[in-house]
């Protein structure tokens, strides 16, 4: 099942969402193999996460973007099963605060980048700028921005900006040995309205839903072109998005887990060598603990 890192990859322009499909391929294992799999993944994320604590050179930032129900919460709960706790930190960004309003859009996500040895996961991201943002534009007003555009061009040239400095963002961090991957859960809008029913039909699950959800959903077509055009400009070598189906979470979740694992399985982790010295005091230390007396 190696073929989901290329399977799913977004191409630097040229990206049309209408290619990529909500369903996985017709070919996909069944729940119960997929499962299994996933068990397989997880189990081995958790040692290669070991290494890159252990190398202390390379840092991951795992980026999770998507529409309302599409299963970012459960996928990154699935995914880090298993893995120390202590090897990764998890960063939810809603509505900006009022200090955060004060900064530059990329500071509040810029404070919570992982440190290198760890895994960074973003529930949501600096990409709601050119998401949500760009849905509802009313919402520049309130950046505090020395300008905010008033026509259509000027517009379309602060996107661009904005896609320039996230490009730039990126790069930089591919450069001081932090690895990105962005994946866009996509699900279809009957997907969404079934689960948005599941919700609102089962008592335990309807404080997961918010009358906000519904509100949105009405600019679904703004938004899957939002999305299109933030795939289009910002998918890179140093920071690839993945489009993954998200009708099938049990799917969704394996293409995730495959595309992290292969990905550190590429980086050249090492175990820290032990020098002569060293090695002479561990068997030393080795000796001494054999002798001891219970």
């Amino acid at each position: 099942m190696h073929e989901f890192p290329q399977q799913h990859r977004v191409p630097f322009k040229n990206f049309k969402l209408s290619d990529y499909s909500t369903q996985p391929p017709a070919n996909t294992p069944s729940k119960e193999e997929l499962k299994k799999r996933l068990a397989d993944l997880t189990e081995e994320l958790a040692t290669l996460q070991e290494k890159l604590y252990a190398d202390n050179r390379y840092g991951l930032l795992l980026v999770f973007q998507a529409m309302d129900a599409a299963g970012k919460d459960g996928t990154i709960a699935a995914v880090t099963t298993g893995v120390n706790p202590a090897g990764f930190q998890i960063s939810s960004f809603k509505q900006p605060s009022t200090i955060e309003l004060e900064h530059d859009f990329l500071w509040r996500t810029e404070l919570q980048l992982p440190e290198r040895g760890r895994i960074g996961i973003f529930n949501r991201s600096y990409y709601e700028e050119v998401l949500v943002v760009k849905v509802h534009p009313e919402y520049l007003a309130g950046q505090q921005l020395p300008e905010t555009p008033k026509t259509e061009e000027a517009l379309q040239t602060f996107w661009q900006e904005r896609y320039e400095s996230i490009r730039d963002h990126e790069k930089h961090l591919a450069r001081n040995g932090f690895v990105v991957l962005k994946f866009f859960l996509n699900v279809s809008k009957a997907e969404q309205k079934k689960r948005f029913l599941d919700r609102l039909n089962d008592k335990e699950k309807q404080w997961k839903f918010s009358l906000g959800d519904l509100a949105e959903r009405k600019y679904w077509d703004h938004y899957m072109q939002a999305y299109e055009d933030a795939l289009d400009e910002t998918s890179h070598e140093y920071a690839p998005w993945y489009a993954i189906p998200a009708d099938n979470k049990h799917y969704m979740r394996v293409a995730v887990a495959e595309i992290i694992t292969e990905t550190l399985k590429a980086l050249p982790l090492a175990y820290p060598s032990v020098s002569d010295k060293d090695k002479a005091l561990f068997e030393q230390a080795r000796q001494d603990l054999a002798q001891e007396q219970d």
